[in-house]
């Protein structure tokens, strides 16, 4: 339940930054009412014209007609305008919330992200936000109108008859105990219904993400299974939270039913008595019928506030995430590294309880090639993470240039760094837009030069449209080699003063890698290099090698001293060229 207020609050909040739309709205909605509800008044007033048959009196009742024609009029117009800001107002507040939420995503840690499936994070920022939109439309647009209906009738039928409006006042309670039963259960239903909807679509986005691992292995009977199951759990807290929103309807017309007979018959004893006329007692029903008719309205709008309400939560729960550790005041623009790296006395783990780097040292020269090899999960990339500060040491330092990296701004640092992984990543766009991604201002001539030096450009001139191509989401409609030499083209065009080559040619032949080889050969001159390689016969001519297992350096050393020490990195590179 705080949960709930505290939702609300922030909702409130966002809201209130359009306090002024808020404040028309509300003055059109009470315009909109007090125009709707007058004009009982003057159907009473028609009525008590016609006396009897052949007694009416035209001159009055026309310009009682005139009359409703012009409140008819001032209704139409002024709830136009008041649906109109409510659409402006609610559209913005959306717009705001899902902002703030892609924004604090571009700041969450890499472990947050690590942690949580990518199709429950897409979820969040599209599906729930759209669900909370459709909720608040509908609170805006019917809670006010609603509110402010209720309280003119019964400030009208206590004018006209306050022993009648008691009968209805007395009435109104079981209206209010029914939304209240109401609300309590669908919140829950669709919070389950929100929480199960992103689990669906996290594995959807899994399954068509990596579609032919799933042909391959004949994975797809159990994913038809495993989505199957989740569907069906969408289905039945779907249809809980349906079953339980759809009793307000029946629920709210049996009140409303129950208040109009009420009026109905007790009206009528008044009317026989003389306490009311026949117009009046005509009036009295009209106010009775809009009484309860918001009550319909709102106990839907109750129902479509929970949906939007557990909406919402899920969203603010992803606002809330504890972001990067913020940088220093001071902390250092680091414009053009000589390239002197240092860990010193690293200590790092992805989870408390299970160690993973220990103690772990390291002195790199300006322009030195920095080989780690070892079995996998022995820490290799947990160093690459290390250096480009996608996660902070427990304890311990790395420092670039002497200064501690904790103390620099990520950017700068990162600016300092070119990395190519054995993930490739490409965006949607152009192949030109690719290469250029770390530098959108570069010209024509220097992604070509860039791209020539990748060996990309000879397949790229035979694309359909050469440089202008364009590729879908990850290159979809490229092979995984090409995708590779692309990346490497994106930090050939750059050239940092320090690189990262993890299984930077994992995924080119041979025939490539030798060219490749050489590239990178230039590239690195004069630039610290850090290259991850499981394939050894890539790193031969590295300064230092450092050998890996279970988080520590076990050996140190170039090809040459490491082979004739015959230790672990002798027996891994036998293992490989045992053949030959």
């Amino acid at each position: 339940m705080q949960k709930h207020k505290s939702t609300i609050k922030r909702i409130l909040a966002y809201i209130g930054h359009y306090k002024w739309g808020v404040l028309a709205s509300l003055v059109l909605a009470a315009i909109t009412v007090a125009s709707t509800l007058y004009l009982p008044v003057l159907i009473g007033y028609a009525v008590d014209c016609i006396v009897s048959a052949g007694h009416v009196d035209f001159t009055k009742l026309t310009g009682i007609l005139g009359k409703m024609a012009v409140m008819i009029a001032i209704t139409a117009i002024s709830q136009w305008l008041m649906n109109h800001i409510n659409n402006v107002i609610t559209y913005r507040v959306v717009k705001d919330i899902r902002t703030k939420a892609f924004d604090h995503l571009e700041i969450l840690p890499l472990k947050y992200i690590d942690s949580h499936p990518s199709g429950d994070v897409v979820s969040r920022i599209i599906a729930d936000i759209d669900q909370f939109s459709e909720g608040l439309l509908m609170g805006f647009t019917q809670l006010f109108t609603g509110v402010i209906t209720i309280l003119g009738t019964l400030g009208f039928m206590f004018s006209i008859n306050p022993l009648i409006a008691v009968v209805v006042v007395c009435v109104t309670p079981v209206s209010l105990v029914v939304a209240s039963f109401i609300a309590k259960k669908t919140y829950v239903m669709f919070k389950a219904q929100s929480e199960t909807r992103g689990e669906l679509t996290s594995l959807v986005d899994e399954m068509l993400g990596n579609q032919k691992v799933v042909q391959a292995f004949g994975h797809e009977d159990e994913a038809q299974e495993s989505f199957e199951e989740i569907n069906e759990r969408l289905r039945g807290y779907s249809l809980k939270a349906i079953f339980f929103s759809s009793i307000t309807n029946p629920a709210t017309r049996f009140v409303n039913s129950l208040v109009y007979a009420s009026v109905g018959v007790a009206g009528a004893f008044a009317a026989v008595r003389g306490y009311l006329s026949v117009g009046q007692l005509s009036s009295f029903l009209s106010y009775a019928n809009q009484y309860t008719k918001p009550f319909n309205e709102i106990s839907g709008v109750v129902t479509e506030l929970q949906n939007a309400l557990a909406s919402a939560a899920r969203v603010f729960a992803l606002i809330d995430e504890e972001p990067i550790t913020p940088e220093d005041a001071d902390a250092v623009d680091l414009k053009q590294a000589e390239g002197r790296v240092e860990l010193d006395h690293v200590n790092f783990s992805y989870v408390p309880e299970k160690s993973l780097i220990e103690d772990f040292n390291l002195s790199v020269k300006p322009g030195q090639r920095i080989a780690i090899v070892g079995p996998t999960g022995c820490g290799k990339s947990t160093v690459i993470n290390l250096l480009m500060r996608f996660y902070d040491v427990k304890s311990g330092a790395v420092r670039v240039d002497g200064n501690d990296v904790r103390h620099m701004t990520r950017r700068s640092l990162r600016a300092n760094y070119g990395m190519v992984l054995q993930e490739t990543w490409l965006k949607s766009g152009t192949i030109r837009d690719n290469i250029a991604y770390g530098k959108p201002d570069a010209t024509d001539e220097e992604i070509i030069r860039a791209a020539k030096e990748a060996h990309a450009h000879s397949f790229i001139k035979r694309m359909p449209e050469g440089y202008n191509t364009v590729i879908t989401e990850d290159g979809g409609n490229l092979s995984q080699g090409q995708k590779q030499l692309l990346c490497i083209a994106r930090v050939m065009l750059c050239l940092p003063p320090m690189l990262i080559l993890d299984e930077a040619t994992s995924s080119i032949d041979t025939r490539t890698e030798i060219r490749i080889q050489k590239a990178f050969a230039t590239m690195m001159k004069g630039r610290t290099s850090f290259i991850v390689a499981h394939r050894l016969s890539t790193i031969r001519e590295a300064d230092v090698i450092l050998v890996m297992r279970d988080g520590h350096i076990i050996e140190q050393g170039n090809h040459e001293s490491l082979l004739a020490k015959n230790g672990f990195y002798a027996q891994l590179y036998n293992s490989q060229f045992a053949a030959s």
